[in-house]
């Protein structure tokens, strides 16, 4: 099936999907951020301290989200998407509302498990449960959501609060949301039921007979294993893929949050930096839609060694270039590594371990990205405030990133289980 036609089947699903990739933003690190400066100034904070506010915030959604990311398993998407779309439109009223330095670690908890967690989450877990031969399409068409928020919300916020202050415009995206995110939502969601139907029935455990129906597509001759969740925490392969898969998190959350003083160290202006994140947009669409078909024909698992690459170049942009230009050709670099991976690690949790539970997997593997997300801007700001320059820190981002992809490498090197399960 083509792109083409595959879009317009699917019009109405993967619109929903980047609808909820994109209002992610609101919870996600590259958008809290540009309001750094003025919450550090009015509150009196170093760049350690806003970090420690933000890592306890994130830390804390990190673990709540092995639990709520179950619930996507146990109701209707559509009441998910209610519920996750509510939570985002609060936590940012309520930041709105910040009265003091204590009250942004849980105002901030608000905003990532909402945004970042949840809305993530069911973005992805949908498009990955949904489609089976044409999974990594639909993962990369929904993904162009993230980088679409890059692209548009840094530069609002900066209008935003230049026009409104840092307060009211908390306030004014919550109204924003309000009323047009929900409708919109479900709107997108109308004929999903028929949609589920269909999924439970190819997923359907298989009754066993002596003369089964070799037509019929819920009593499948040899059912695909549906890993539970206790069994993954059991699979050593879980630990050095989770190992890999946060070092995007951990590094572009970090370059995301002290964006500011990466800035400031290179010689650029807070403003060039922003508009360069168009690039980085063009990087993730660029990788997004490249590995997509390439998923659907060779597999998540053998292209998942590569995507780490863009981003070792980008650390070596650090530690090398200082030109204004430098600033478009790193978050360039960090925009493929995130559109690729998004795309890869999205369509490769369903071929490592099933469908069937994977709202519980994939809650996993977020908490340790979330986990990663929360540490990072904490660590960087206390090497910042103790004087360790950004090109140090890229020579630790290169050590982690071989680590890691020497991890992938053992993973990979492991089999998959081929057994079966005898119902």
């Amino acid at each position: 099936m083509g792109y083409l036609r595959f879009l317009y089947k699917n019009k109405r699903f993967l619109s929903f999907g980047i609808l909820i990739a994109f209002f992610s933003a609101f919870g996600q690190t590259f958008f809290i951020a540009v309001f750094g400066p003025d919450i550090r100034a009015e509150f009196n904070l170093s760049h350690g301290g806003f970090g420690g506010y933000y890592a306890i915030g994130t830390a804390a959604s990190g673990i709540c989200l092995i639990w709520a990311g179950k619930l996507i398993d146990r109701f209707d998407l559509r009441w998910v998407t209610v519920g996750v779309c509510s939570a985002l439109i609060l936590a940012c009223l309520n930041m709105s509302l910040v009265p003091a330095a204590w009250a942004l670690a849980p105002a901030i908890f608000a905003l990532r498990i909402s945004g970042q967690g949840l809305m993530s989450h069911t973005a992805m877990t949908s498009m990955g449960r949904y489609f089976e031969a044409e999974r990594g399409r639909a993962v990369s068409v929904a993904i162009l959501g993230f980088p679409a928020g890059v692209a548009v919300f840094p530069a609002l916020a900066v209008w935003l609060t230049t026009m409104l202050g840092w307060r009211n415009a908390w306030a004014a995206v919550a109204a924003a949301l309000a009323v047009f995110l929900i409708p919109l939502a479900l709107w997108l969601l109308r004929g999903h039921g028929a949609r589920h139907r269909y999924f439970l029935a190819q997923t359907a455990v298989p009754v066993k007979s002596d003369n089964p129906d070799p037509t019929s597509h819920t009593q499948p001759a040899q059912p695909r294993r549906q890993w539970t969740r206790a069994e993954v925490l059991r699979d050593p392969r879980f630990y050095l893929l989770c190992f890999a898969i946060t070092a995007p998190s951990f590094i572009t959350t970090g370059l995301f949050f002290h964006q500011a003083h990466l800035a400031f160290s290179k010689g650029w202006t807070l403003s060039w930096m922003a508009s360069a994140f168009v690039a980085y947009t063009i990087g993730a669409i660029s990788s997004n839609l490249a590995f997509g078909p390439l998923i659907d024909h060779y597999g998540a698992r053998r292209l998942l060694p590569y995507y780490l690459y863009p981003l070792a170049l980008a650390s070596l942009t650090i530690i090398f270039l200082d030109h204004p230009l430098s600033a478009v050709l790193l978050t360039l670099l960090l925009g493929l590594t995130s559109g690729g991976g998004q795309t890869l690690v999205g369509a490769a949790w369903p071929e490592f371990y099933g469908v069937m539970h994977l709202g519980a997997i994939r809650a996993l593997v977020m908490s340790t990205s979330v986990g990663a997300s929360a540490l990072s801007p904490f660590m960087l700001g206390w090497l910042i405030d103790q004087g360790v320059s950004m090109e140090t820190m890229a020579v630790g981002f290169l050590i982690y990133l071989a680590l890691a992809i020497i991890g992938v490498m053992f993973a990979l090197a492991k089999p998959v289980p081929v057994q079966f399960r005898d119902q």
